[in-house]
Protein backbone atom coordinates (compact mmCIF):
# COMPACT_ATOMS: atom_id res chain seq x y z
CA UNK A 1 0.00 0.00 0.00
CA UNK A 2 2.84 2.21 0.70
CA UNK A 3 4.30 1.69 -2.52
CA UNK A 4 1.09 2.30 -4.34
CA UNK A 5 0.63 5.37 -2.48
CA UNK A 6 4.12 6.85 -3.09
CA UNK A 7 3.78 6.28 -6.96
CA UNK A 8 0.12 7.81 -6.95
CA UNK A 9 1.82 11.10 -5.34
CA UNK A 10 4.47 10.93 -7.54
CA UNK A 11 2.32 10.92 -10.76
CA UNK A 12 0.22 13.51 -9.46
CA UNK A 13 3.38 15.45 -8.77
CA UNK A 14 4.38 15.49 -12.53
CA UNK A 15 0.46 15.71 -13.75
CA UNK A 16 0.79 18.92 -12.03
CA UNK A 17 4.33 20.11 -13.09
CA UNK A 18 3.16 18.87 -16.67
CA UNK A 19 -0.01 21.34 -16.37
CA UNK A 20 1.70 24.06 -14.82
CA UNK A 21 4.65 24.02 -17.67
CA UNK A 22 1.37 24.13 -20.46
CA UNK A 23 -0.32 26.96 -18.62
CA UNK A 24 3.20 28.71 -18.61
CA UNK A 25 3.49 27.97 -22.23
CA UNK A 26 -0.30 29.01 -23.30
CA UNK A 27 0.32 32.36 -21.30
CA UNK A 28 3.57 32.74 -23.84
CA UNK A 29 2.03 31.98 -26.96
CA UNK A 30 -1.32 34.09 -26.13
CA UNK A 31 0.82 36.81 -25.07
CA UNK A 32 2.52 37.08 -28.47
CA UNK A 33 -0.09 35.67 -31.12
CA UNK A 34 1.44 37.02 -34.32
CA UNK A 35 4.65 35.54 -33.50
CA UNK A 36 4.75 32.35 -35.73
CA UNK A 37 2.67 34.28 -38.57
CA UNK A 38 5.12 36.97 -38.86
CA UNK A 39 8.20 34.49 -38.77
CA UNK A 40 6.19 32.55 -41.21
CA UNK A 41 5.82 35.53 -43.68
CA UNK A 42 10.10 36.08 -42.84
CA UNK A 43 10.71 32.36 -44.24
CA UNK A 44 8.02 32.58 -46.72
CA UNK A 45 9.66 35.55 -48.35
CA UNK A 46 13.13 33.90 -48.71
CA UNK A 47 12.93 31.85 -51.98
CA UNK A 48 14.96 29.05 -51.01
CA UNK A 49 13.64 27.10 -53.99
CA UNK A 50 15.35 23.85 -54.00
CA UNK A 51 18.97 24.10 -56.37
CA UNK A 52 18.47 20.91 -57.94
CA UNK A 53 15.20 22.96 -59.54
CA UNK A 54 17.11 25.45 -61.00
CA UNK A 55 14.55 25.95 -64.17
CA UNK A 56 10.39 27.82 -63.49
CA UNK A 57 11.81 30.43 -60.94
CA UNK A 58 11.30 33.43 -63.17
CA UNK A 59 14.50 35.31 -62.35
CA UNK A 60 14.11 35.00 -58.76
CA UNK A 61 17.71 34.66 -57.08
CA UNK A 62 17.84 31.03 -55.58
CA UNK A 63 21.38 30.66 -54.99
CA UNK A 64 21.95 30.26 -51.11
CA UNK A 65 18.57 31.27 -50.19
CA UNK A 66 18.37 28.24 -48.05
CA UNK A 67 21.32 29.38 -45.69
CA UNK A 68 19.52 32.59 -45.03
CA UNK A 69 16.47 30.65 -44.07
CA UNK A 70 18.41 29.24 -40.91
CA UNK A 71 20.09 31.94 -40.27
CA UNK A 72 16.75 33.77 -39.30
CA UNK A 73 15.64 30.38 -37.38
CA UNK A 74 19.30 30.62 -35.60
CA UNK A 75 18.62 34.62 -35.10
CA UNK A 76 15.24 33.97 -33.68
CA UNK A 77 16.44 31.24 -31.34
CA UNK A 78 19.89 32.12 -30.37
CA UNK A 79 18.82 33.96 -27.12
CA UNK A 80 17.50 30.78 -25.18
CA UNK A 81 20.52 28.76 -24.29
CA UNK A 82 20.40 26.23 -27.01
CA UNK A 83 23.31 24.52 -28.38
CA UNK A 84 23.28 24.56 -32.10
CA UNK A 85 24.90 22.55 -35.02
CA UNK A 86 25.30 23.76 -38.48
CA UNK A 87 26.72 22.19 -41.02
CA UNK A 88 26.37 21.40 -44.95
CA UNK A 89 24.08 18.63 -45.58
CA UNK A 90 25.18 19.06 -49.40
CA UNK A 91 27.80 21.57 -50.74
CA UNK A 92 26.74 25.14 -50.30
CA UNK A 93 23.39 23.78 -48.20
CA UNK A 94 23.04 23.71 -44.49
CA UNK A 95 21.17 21.84 -42.12
CA UNK A 96 20.75 23.57 -38.68
CA UNK A 97 20.03 21.20 -35.47
CA UNK A 98 19.28 23.90 -32.30
CA UNK A 99 18.87 21.84 -28.46
CA UNK A 100 17.84 21.90 -25.15
CA UNK A 101 20.12 20.22 -22.43
CA UNK A 102 20.27 16.54 -22.69
CA UNK A 103 17.89 14.14 -20.84
CA UNK A 104 16.60 11.03 -20.50
CA UNK A 105 17.18 9.32 -24.36
CA UNK A 106 13.60 7.92 -23.98
CA UNK A 107 11.91 11.25 -23.70
CA UNK A 108 14.32 12.68 -26.65
CA UNK A 109 11.90 14.46 -29.44
CA UNK A 110 12.81 16.20 -32.33
CA UNK A 111 10.27 18.57 -34.25
CA UNK A 112 11.33 18.31 -38.10
CA UNK A 113 11.07 20.40 -41.35
CA UNK A 114 12.72 21.20 -44.75
CA UNK A 115 13.41 24.38 -45.73
CA UNK A 116 13.21 24.00 -49.33
CA UNK A 117 10.91 24.29 -51.46
CA UNK A 118 9.83 24.07 -55.33
CA UNK A 119 10.01 25.79 -57.87
CA UNK A 120 7.12 28.53 -58.67
CA UNK A 121 6.33 27.68 -62.36
CA UNK A 122 4.31 30.11 -64.27
CA UNK A 123 3.71 33.40 -62.39
CA UNK A 124 0.96 34.05 -64.22
CA UNK A 125 -1.07 31.39 -62.32
CA UNK A 126 -0.42 33.18 -59.37
CA UNK A 127 -3.00 35.51 -58.35
CA UNK A 128 -0.67 37.29 -55.60
CA UNK A 129 3.57 37.85 -56.00
CA UNK A 130 4.97 33.98 -55.21
CA UNK A 131 7.23 35.16 -52.53
CA UNK A 132 4.87 37.84 -50.80
CA UNK A 133 3.01 35.47 -47.89
CA UNK A 134 0.82 37.57 -48.69
CA UNK A 135 -2.55 37.51 -46.11
CA UNK A 136 -6.14 37.59 -47.60
CA UNK A 137 -9.30 36.06 -46.44
CA UNK A 138 -7.00 34.39 -43.53
CA UNK A 139 -5.00 32.08 -45.95
CA UNK A 140 -0.79 33.53 -46.34
CA UNK A 141 -0.22 32.54 -50.03
CA UNK A 142 3.21 31.96 -51.27
CA UNK A 143 5.67 29.27 -52.40
CA UNK A 144 6.23 27.13 -49.47
CA UNK A 145 3.66 28.37 -47.48
CA UNK A 146 2.40 24.70 -46.63
CA UNK A 147 4.87 22.83 -47.59
CA UNK A 148 6.31 23.51 -45.39
CA UNK A 149 7.38 26.51 -43.95
CA UNK A 150 4.58 26.78 -41.47
CA UNK A 151 5.33 24.01 -39.83
CA UNK A 152 9.22 25.11 -39.82
CA UNK A 153 7.70 28.27 -38.09
CA UNK A 154 5.61 26.23 -35.98
CA UNK A 155 8.37 24.03 -34.79
CA UNK A 156 10.43 26.78 -33.64
CA UNK A 157 7.37 29.28 -31.97
CA UNK A 158 6.86 26.11 -30.09
CA UNK A 159 10.76 25.29 -28.66
CA UNK A 160 10.81 29.33 -28.33
CA UNK A 161 7.83 29.02 -25.96
CA UNK A 162 9.13 26.16 -24.06
CA UNK A 163 12.08 28.06 -23.18
CA UNK A 164 10.37 31.75 -22.55
CA UNK A 165 8.27 29.70 -20.05
CA UNK A 166 10.96 28.68 -17.82
CA UNK A 167 10.36 24.66 -18.72
CA UNK A 168 13.46 22.49 -17.72
CA UNK A 169 12.65 19.12 -19.95
CA UNK A 170 13.37 15.56 -18.45
CA UNK A 171 13.69 14.43 -22.33
CA UNK A 172 16.00 16.24 -25.00
CA UNK A 173 14.04 18.66 -27.00
CA UNK A 174 15.63 19.49 -30.80
CA UNK A 175 14.62 20.99 -33.94
CA UNK A 176 15.62 20.42 -36.89
CA UNK A 177 15.34 22.31 -39.98
CA UNK A 178 16.94 20.18 -42.78
CA UNK A 179 17.47 21.04 -46.63
CA UNK A 180 16.66 18.76 -49.67
CA UNK A 181 13.41 17.07 -49.03
CA UNK A 182 11.78 18.06 -51.98
CA UNK A 183 14.99 16.35 -53.84
CA UNK A 184 15.03 13.14 -52.04
CA UNK A 185 16.27 13.91 -47.93
CA UNK A 186 19.80 14.78 -47.94
CA UNK A 187 18.99 16.97 -45.60
CA UNK A 188 17.72 14.49 -43.15
CA UNK A 189 19.47 11.72 -44.28
CA UNK A 190 22.94 13.39 -43.50
CA UNK A 191 21.67 14.67 -40.13
CA UNK A 192 20.13 10.69 -39.13
CA UNK A 193 24.13 9.95 -40.38
CA UNK A 194 25.55 12.61 -38.21
CA UNK A 195 23.87 10.96 -35.46
CA UNK A 196 21.20 13.14 -34.65
CA UNK A 197 18.76 11.48 -33.35
CA UNK A 198 16.18 10.93 -30.88
CA UNK A 199 13.28 8.13 -29.57
CA UNK A 200 10.75 10.13 -31.75
CA UNK A 201 9.74 12.78 -34.21
CA UNK A 202 7.21 15.23 -35.05
CA UNK A 203 7.45 15.71 -39.01
CA UNK A 204 5.81 18.97 -39.10
CA UNK A 205 4.51 18.52 -42.68
CA UNK A 206 0.96 19.53 -43.27
CA UNK A 207 -1.85 17.02 -42.23
CA UNK A 208 -5.15 18.75 -42.34
CA UNK A 209 -6.49 17.83 -38.89
CA UNK A 210 -5.49 14.29 -39.67
CA UNK A 211 -2.36 12.40 -37.89
CA UNK A 212 -0.41 10.30 -40.07
CA UNK A 213 1.38 7.53 -38.47
CA UNK A 214 2.68 5.86 -41.49
CA UNK A 215 4.06 5.85 -45.08
CA UNK A 216 5.07 3.59 -48.15
CA UNK A 217 8.87 3.55 -49.22
CA UNK A 218 8.97 4.88 -52.34
CA UNK A 219 11.68 3.60 -55.02
CA UNK A 220 13.15 5.32 -58.29
CA UNK A 221 14.16 2.76 -60.54
CA UNK A 222 15.24 2.67 -64.18
CA UNK A 223 14.43 -0.05 -66.48
CA UNK A 224 16.71 -0.51 -69.05
CA UNK A 225 15.82 -2.49 -72.29
CA UNK A 226 17.98 -3.41 -75.88
CA UNK A 227 16.89 -4.32 -79.16
CA UNK A 228 18.93 -3.99 -82.18
CA UNK A 229 19.60 -1.01 -84.62
CA UNK A 230 18.75 -0.93 -88.37
CA UNK A 231 16.90 0.59 -91.01
CA UNK A 232 13.23 1.78 -90.45
CA UNK A 233 12.44 0.00 -93.84
CA UNK A 234 13.75 -3.86 -92.27
CA UNK A 235 11.87 -3.63 -88.88
CA UNK A 236 9.28 -5.98 -90.03
CA UNK A 237 12.19 -8.46 -90.22
CA UNK A 238 12.87 -8.67 -86.95
CA UNK A 239 9.69 -8.61 -85.46
CA UNK A 240 7.68 -11.14 -88.08
CA UNK A 241 8.99 -14.87 -89.08
CA UNK A 242 11.15 -14.55 -91.84
CA UNK A 243 11.89 -17.72 -94.19
CA UNK A 244 15.49 -19.64 -92.09
CA UNK A 245 17.34 -19.22 -95.89
CA UNK A 246 16.93 -15.45 -95.55
CA UNK A 247 17.86 -14.97 -91.89
CA UNK A 248 21.12 -12.97 -91.47
CA UNK A 249 21.33 -13.12 -87.57
CA UNK A 250 21.58 -9.05 -88.02
CA UNK A 251 17.74 -8.44 -87.72
CA UNK A 252 16.91 -4.72 -86.33
CA UNK A 253 14.74 -5.41 -83.14
CA UNK A 254 12.65 -2.89 -82.06
CA UNK A 255 13.64 -1.26 -78.63
CA UNK A 256 10.23 -0.08 -79.01
CA UNK A 257 8.04 -2.90 -79.56
CA UNK A 258 10.03 -4.49 -76.42
CA UNK A 259 9.38 -1.72 -74.41
CA UNK A 260 5.76 -2.08 -75.23
CA UNK A 261 5.45 -5.24 -74.33
CA UNK A 262 6.89 -5.11 -71.03
CA UNK A 263 4.96 -2.10 -69.93
CA UNK A 264 1.77 -4.69 -70.95
CA UNK A 265 3.87 -7.29 -68.28
CA UNK A 266 4.10 -4.13 -65.94
CA UNK A 267 0.78 -3.12 -65.71
CA UNK A 268 -0.32 -6.75 -65.37
CA UNK A 269 2.12 -7.26 -62.53
CA UNK A 270 1.45 -4.04 -60.52
CA UNK A 271 -2.20 -5.00 -60.39
CA UNK A 272 -1.56 -8.42 -58.86
CA UNK A 273 0.44 -6.94 -56.57
CA UNK A 274 -2.07 -3.84 -55.53
CA UNK A 275 -4.78 -6.69 -54.92
CA UNK A 276 -2.29 -9.21 -52.68
CA UNK A 277 -0.85 -6.56 -50.38
CA UNK A 278 -2.84 -3.49 -48.55
CA UNK A 279 -2.85 -1.44 -45.33
CA UNK A 280 -5.10 -0.89 -42.99
CA UNK A 281 -4.38 2.76 -42.88
CA UNK A 282 -3.43 3.19 -46.65
CA UNK A 283 -5.49 3.66 -49.57
CA UNK A 284 -5.88 0.48 -51.64
CA UNK A 285 -3.92 0.56 -54.99
CA UNK A 286 -1.03 3.65 -53.53
CA UNK A 287 1.35 0.12 -53.95
CA UNK A 288 1.82 1.30 -57.96
CA UNK A 289 4.24 1.59 -60.53
CA UNK A 290 4.14 5.19 -61.95
CA UNK A 291 5.90 5.37 -65.41
CA UNK A 292 7.37 8.91 -65.24
CA UNK A 293 9.50 8.56 -68.74
CA UNK A 294 10.10 6.68 -71.69
CA UNK A 295 12.94 7.39 -73.61
CA UNK A 296 13.46 5.72 -76.84
CA UNK A 297 16.01 5.82 -79.77
CA UNK A 298 19.12 4.58 -81.30
CA UNK A 299 22.54 4.19 -79.42
CA UNK A 300 23.20 4.25 -75.61
CA UNK A 301 24.87 7.46 -74.61
CA UNK A 302 27.19 7.88 -71.51
CA UNK A 303 24.62 9.42 -69.47
CA UNK A 304 22.38 5.94 -70.23
CA UNK A 305 20.04 7.12 -72.46
CA UNK A 306 19.55 7.08 -76.47
CA UNK A 307 21.20 9.66 -78.09
CA UNK A 308 19.03 9.09 -81.35
CA UNK A 309 14.99 10.38 -80.24
CA UNK A 310 14.43 12.71 -83.49
CA UNK A 311 15.15 9.86 -86.75
CA UNK A 312 12.02 7.92 -87.21
CA UNK A 313 14.22 6.41 -90.18
CA UNK A 314 16.28 4.13 -87.51
CA UNK A 315 14.89 1.32 -85.65
CA UNK A 316 15.53 2.01 -81.95
CA UNK A 317 17.63 0.00 -80.25
CA UNK A 318 17.74 1.92 -76.50
CA UNK A 319 14.72 1.73 -74.48
CA UNK A 320 15.03 3.67 -70.93
CA UNK A 321 11.85 3.57 -68.36
CA UNK A 322 12.13 5.26 -64.95
CA UNK A 323 9.97 4.52 -62.55
CA UNK A 324 8.21 5.18 -59.28
CA UNK A 325 7.53 2.74 -57.14
CA UNK A 326 5.54 3.04 -54.07
CA UNK A 327 5.23 0.00 -51.52
CA UNK A 328 2.98 -0.23 -48.25
CA UNK A 329 4.67 0.48 -44.82
CA UNK A 330 4.80 -2.86 -43.56
CA UNK A 331 7.11 -4.28 -46.75
CA UNK A 332 10.96 -4.44 -46.38
CA UNK A 333 12.86 -2.61 -49.19
CA UNK A 334 14.66 -6.24 -49.87
CA UNK A 335 11.71 -8.14 -50.33
CA UNK A 336 10.19 -5.84 -52.62
CA UNK A 337 12.95 -5.35 -54.58
CA UNK A 338 13.92 -8.50 -54.68
CA UNK A 339 9.96 -9.97 -56.02
CA UNK A 340 10.54 -6.49 -58.66
CA UNK A 341 13.58 -8.11 -59.85
CA UNK A 342 12.34 -11.65 -59.67
CA UNK A 343 9.47 -10.67 -61.92
CA UNK A 344 11.98 -9.13 -64.40
CA UNK A 345 13.47 -12.69 -65.01
CA UNK A 346 10.73 -14.36 -65.48
CA UNK A 347 9.62 -11.89 -68.17
CA UNK A 348 12.54 -12.41 -69.41
CA UNK A 349 13.16 -16.20 -69.57
CA UNK A 350 9.78 -16.48 -71.53
CA UNK A 351 11.24 -14.96 -74.43
CA UNK A 352 14.68 -16.00 -76.42
CA UNK A 353 15.16 -12.47 -77.21
CA UNK A 354 15.42 -11.15 -73.58
CA UNK A 355 16.88 -14.56 -72.40
CA UNK A 356 20.01 -13.45 -74.52
CA UNK A 357 19.72 -9.80 -73.78
CA UNK A 358 18.24 -9.69 -70.06
CA UNK A 359 16.29 -6.25 -68.72
CA UNK A 360 18.89 -4.73 -66.50
CA UNK A 361 17.32 -2.62 -63.60
CA UNK A 362 19.02 0.17 -61.59
CA UNK A 363 17.96 0.95 -58.03
CA UNK A 364 18.10 4.17 -56.07
CA UNK A 365 17.83 6.59 -59.46
CA UNK A 366 19.26 10.04 -58.85
CA UNK A 367 20.24 8.80 -55.07
CA UNK A 368 16.33 8.82 -55.01
CA UNK A 369 15.01 6.18 -52.04
CA UNK A 370 12.46 7.17 -49.03
CA UNK A 371 12.66 4.08 -46.85
CA UNK A 372 9.44 3.16 -45.08
CA UNK A 373 7.56 4.81 -41.97
CA UNK A 374 4.98 2.54 -40.08
CA UNK A 375 4.80 4.14 -36.35
CA UNK A 376 2.34 2.26 -33.79
CA UNK A 377 -1.38 4.19 -33.50
CA UNK A 378 -0.81 4.09 -30.17
CA UNK A 379 2.09 6.18 -29.85
CA UNK A 380 2.30 8.46 -26.69
CA UNK A 381 2.73 11.07 -29.24
CA UNK A 382 -0.59 10.15 -31.40
CA UNK A 383 -2.30 10.26 -27.84
CA UNK A 384 -0.65 13.76 -26.58
CA UNK A 385 -2.14 15.43 -30.15
CA UNK A 386 -5.38 13.70 -30.22
CA UNK A 387 -5.91 14.99 -26.50
CA UNK A 388 -4.81 18.46 -27.35
CA UNK A 389 -7.16 18.70 -30.42
CA UNK A 390 -9.75 17.28 -28.51
CA UNK A 391 -9.15 20.22 -25.31
CA UNK A 392 -9.40 22.52 -28.09
CA UNK A 393 -12.47 21.85 -29.85
CA UNK A 394 -10.90 20.88 -32.74
CA UNK A 395 -12.74 17.63 -33.29
CA UNK A 396 -12.16 13.78 -33.45
CA UNK A 397 -8.28 13.16 -34.78
CA UNK A 398 -8.40 10.54 -37.73
CA UNK A 399 -4.80 8.06 -38.36
CA UNK A 400 -4.23 7.98 -41.80
CA UNK A 401 -1.16 6.95 -43.88
CA UNK A 402 0.70 9.49 -45.83
CA UNK A 403 0.14 8.88 -49.70
CA UNK A 404 3.23 11.50 -50.20
CA UNK A 405 6.84 10.59 -48.90
CA UNK A 406 8.04 12.66 -46.02
CA UNK A 407 11.56 12.86 -44.33
CA UNK A 408 10.10 10.73 -41.70
CA UNK A 409 11.27 7.59 -43.75
CA UNK A 410 14.67 8.44 -42.78
CA UNK A 411 14.58 8.92 -39.45
CA UNK A 412 12.61 6.04 -39.50
CA UNK A 413 14.92 4.00 -40.85
CA UNK A 414 17.40 5.24 -38.11
CA UNK A 415 15.58 4.47 -35.57
CA UNK A 416 13.28 7.29 -34.64
CA UNK A 417 9.17 6.92 -34.62
CA UNK A 418 8.04 9.40 -36.47
CA UNK A 419 4.30 10.63 -37.47
CA UNK A 420 3.36 13.80 -39.60
CA UNK A 421 1.49 16.42 -38.06
CA UNK A 422 1.21 19.86 -39.39
CA UNK A 423 -0.55 22.89 -40.46
CA UNK A 424 -3.70 22.88 -42.60
CA UNK A 425 -3.36 24.06 -46.28
CA UNK A 426 -3.40 23.05 -49.93
CA UNK A 427 -1.78 24.13 -53.25
CA UNK A 428 1.75 23.08 -52.45
CA UNK A 429 3.49 22.66 -55.38
CA UNK A 430 1.12 24.54 -57.71
CA UNK A 431 -0.16 28.29 -57.75
CA UNK A 432 -1.23 29.96 -55.07
CA UNK A 433 -0.10 27.80 -52.85
CA UNK A 434 -1.60 28.53 -49.17
CA UNK A 435 -1.83 28.01 -45.53
CA UNK A 436 -4.59 28.63 -43.25
CA UNK A 437 -3.41 30.98 -41.04
CA UNK A 438 -5.15 30.13 -38.04
CA UNK A 439 -3.87 26.60 -38.36
CA UNK A 440 -0.02 27.84 -37.46
CA UNK A 441 -0.75 29.40 -34.26
CA UNK A 442 -3.09 26.05 -33.60
CA UNK A 443 -0.28 23.73 -34.33
CA UNK A 444 2.44 25.72 -32.45
CA UNK A 445 0.30 24.88 -29.04
CA UNK A 446 -0.22 21.34 -30.29
CA UNK A 447 3.71 20.85 -30.56
CA UNK A 448 4.57 22.98 -27.21
CA UNK A 449 1.76 20.83 -25.71
CA UNK A 450 3.32 16.75 -27.18
CA UNK A 451 6.86 18.63 -26.35
CA UNK A 452 5.95 18.72 -22.01
CA UNK A 453 3.56 15.00 -22.69
CA UNK A 454 6.49 13.30 -24.12
CA UNK A 455 9.83 15.02 -22.90
CA UNK A 456 8.17 15.15 -19.16
CA UNK A 457 9.21 18.04 -17.38
CA UNK A 458 11.64 18.18 -13.99
CA UNK A 459 9.89 19.97 -11.06
CA UNK A 460 12.36 22.23 -9.71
Amino acid sequence: MAETTAETAAETAADTAADRAKAAIRAVLDAEPDYVVDLCQRLVRIPSVNPKYPAGNDGWDIAGREAEVQDVIEGELAPYGLSFRRWDALPGRPNLVARTEAGDPAKSLILCGHIDVMPVGDPGEWSADPFGAVIRDGRMLGRGAVDMKAGVAACVAALRAVRKAGVTLDGQLALHAVVDEEAGGAGAKAAVAAGEVAAAAIIAEPSNGDIHVCQGALHWLRVTIRGRQGHSAHRFTGYWPQPEAKKTGAEPVSAADLATRFLVALRDYEAAVTRAVGHPLMAPGVNQFNVGTVHIGAGMGPDGLPQIMNNPGIVPDVAVIDIDMKTMPQESTEEVRAAFEAFVAGFCASDPWFKAHPIAVEWDLYGLYFPPMDTDPEHPLVRSITATRAAMGLGDTALVGSLGVTDGAHYAAGGVAALRYGPTGGGGHGADEWVDVESIRRTTRIFAEAVIDFCGVKDE
